[in-house]
Parts: C-alpha cells; sequence; structure tokens
C-alpha cells in the first residue's frame, strides 16, 4: 500500500475523498498534523506519492526533496508549480506532474466576464449605486465601449488562451495572440509581442511564471498599447509591473485593469489598486469554479492512482 501525503488544506477534503475513492486499497492518505514545515519534514522520509499544497504554505523545494527515501511523484493539484523545485525533484529522481489544462474553461471565461464588465463601466457602476447614487446620466462620461469593436491579443496561447480566442471571438472581436512560436492550428491570428502590443485594445496576459516572463509587461509594453487600453491579468502577479500599471492608470493612458493575481498576495489593504475605480480585483480565484474543482480533483486522483497501480505517472513537467 502506497503512502500518500496530501498538503492541501483539510477544511474541504473533496479532494482527499476523491483520491481516497480512486486508489482503493493500494494507498492510504495521510495529512500533516499541523500545517508547519516541520510536520511536512517529518512524513516526508516515509512518503511514495506528495500531493502539493495548492495555497503555497507548504512549499516543496529543495530542501524537502533531499528528504524522501522513496517517493515517486509528486502531484500538483493545479497547474502552476510555482511552490515546487522541478529541478530539485528532478535532481532527486523524482518526477513532478499537474493537472494541465484543468481550469482554462474557468479562467478564460472569468477574463472576458472581466473585460466585458471593464469595457462598460460596470464595477465603477455597482459602487455608485450600492452608494445610494443613480449614474445614469454620469456613466457616459467613462467611455464605455462594446466589447466586440475591441481587438483583443493574448499573451500566451495555451489552454487558457486558445480558450480565451474562442469566447473573445463569439462577441465579434478581432482576436491576435503571441506566444514563443506560431500554432498552425490556431484560430486567432500570429503576431510578434511588438506588434500585437501596438494593437491591443484588450490585453490578456495569460503565460505561466517563469524566469523569461517575470516583469514581461512592464512601463514599456504598457506605454506601447493604443490609448484606453484594458489589461487582464490571468497569469501571475509577478509577470506584470503593478507599480508601472497603477501610474498607466493614473494617467488616463489607460482604461482599467482586471487583475486575479499580484506581486504579493494577499493583496495588501493600503495598495494603490484598491483606490482605482477603473480597476476589478479578483482574490485570484479566475480558476476556482466548482466546475474547475471537480476537473481538478479527478485529474489529482487518477494520476496518484495510477502510480499506485503501478504505472506511469501523466502530465509530468
Amino acid at each position: 500500500m502506497k503512502r500518500i501525503v496530501l498538503l492541501t488544506p483539510d477544511e474541504d477534503d473533496a479532494l482527499g475523498a476523491c483520491i481516497r475513492a480512486a486508489v482503493g486499497d493500494t494507498g492510504q492518505v495521510v495529512r500533516p498534523a499541523a500545517r508547519t514545515v516541520r510536520e511536512v519534514h517529518r512524513l516526508l522520509p516515509d512518503a511514495d506519492i506528495v500531493v502539493g499544497d495548492w495555497l503555497g504554505d507548504l512549499p516543496l523545494g529543495a530542501a524537502e526533496a533531499a528528504i524522501p527515501r522513496h517517493c515517486t511523484l509528486i502531484q500538483q493539484p493545479g497547474v502552476g508549480v510555482n511552490f515546487i523545485d522541478v529541478a530539485a525533484w528532478a535532481a532527486a529522481g523524482v518526477p513532478v506532474a499537474n493537472v494541465p489544462g484543468a481550469n482554462a474553461a474557468s479562467v478564460a471565461e472569468w477574463a472576458v466576464v472581466a473585460a466585458a464588465s471593464l469595457s462598460r463601466s460596470m464595477p465603477w457602476a455597482h459602487d455608485e449605486m450600492r452608494a445610494g447614487r443613480w449614474p445614469q446620466e454620469t456613466i457616459p462620461t467613462r467611455g464605455c465601449r462594446d466589447l466586440g469593436e475591441l481587438r483583443v491579443g493574448i499573451v500566451g496561447f495555451g489552454a487558457i488562451g486558445r480558450r480565451c480566442a474562442t469566447l473573445f471571438a463569439a462577441f465579434g472581436c478581432e482576436v491576435v495572440y503571441t506566444a514563443r512560436t506560431a500554432r498552425p492550428d490556431a484560430t486567432a491570428r500570429f503576431l510578434p509581442m511588438a506588434e500585437l502590443l501596438a494593437v491591443a485594445d484588450v490585453l490578456v496576459v495569460a503565460v505561466p511564471l517563469t524566469d523569461d516572463t517575470r516583469g514581461l509587461i512592464s512601463a514599456r509594453e504598457l506605454a506601447t498599447l493604443p490609448p484606453r487600453a484594458l489589461v487582464v491579468n490571468v497569469a501571475r502577479g509577478l509577470v506584470v509591473d503593478e507599480p508601472a500599471l497603477v501610474a498607466a492608470l493614473r494617467s488616463g493612458a489607460m482604461a482599467g485593469a482586471a487583475l486575479d493575481v499580484f506581486a504579493a498576495e494577499p493583496l495588501a489593504p493600503d495598495s494603490p489598486l484598491r483606490t482605482l475605480d477603473c480597476v476589478l480585483l479578483s482574490p485570484h480565484i479566475a480558476g476556482g469554479s466548482e466546475t474547475a474543482r471537480r476537473k481538478i480533483y479527478a485529474m489529482t486522483a487518477e494520476n496518484v492512482a495510477r502510480v499506485c497501480a503501478g504505472e506511469r505517472p501523466r502530465w509530468t513537467l
């Protein structure tokens, strides 16, 4: 029987229940008695499989990779592996897997809904109504536009980017994208980064955080966007230069931003982003729909069960 160490919070044991149902009598799920690094280190020597923590409170870095005696899989119950030192685990001979595409539809829907809300100043109008005002005559001064008339530029064309392209096109948007390489089967038009920035009324950022993408959207890139552009970030906070974004919004060069991710999370109470009425803020939950959670749980449990049965894991990085 394989020993499966599950590091996710246990307030909702749906993932644990899904894994137990999938592995049957081939695996035993154990959780840390406390959510501390010390407790994780106590469990790692006897772990056969480790299911990572999606909150990042219990990272699996180089120090952790040196501990297990016979671990055969690190499984992240999500797409991002920012809290796992993949190279360190590979050097230890342990594969790391994620669940690619599990929440792509959920994140893409959030991006489109957020862009549509910003283009019509809906967050601002909502706040005005909650404050007891009736902004019917004021809102035309905010330059509201139909989403369908805007050109959308998608940075990154993985599962999320491709789904975004389909959904934005359904609104009538012209969609262009940029990626490391052009995709021959893409439904959108490929443009190099510089050309995309120059024409993107809505810039959707949907790339993983790597050394190459850290700070990818800086003051220079933001200044290249057309006047009154919108930025939608569903990547990672550090992909977009937050101070530069705040400056561009305050200057009026940009019309707004929808942010589900931030350079530091949780977002600080005194963050200037909280003071801007053209910014839609979301607490890193774009991919957190119940539909997406079910897919994440199912894919995680499937991969763990495969390894418990002696098969090779899927979706390794």
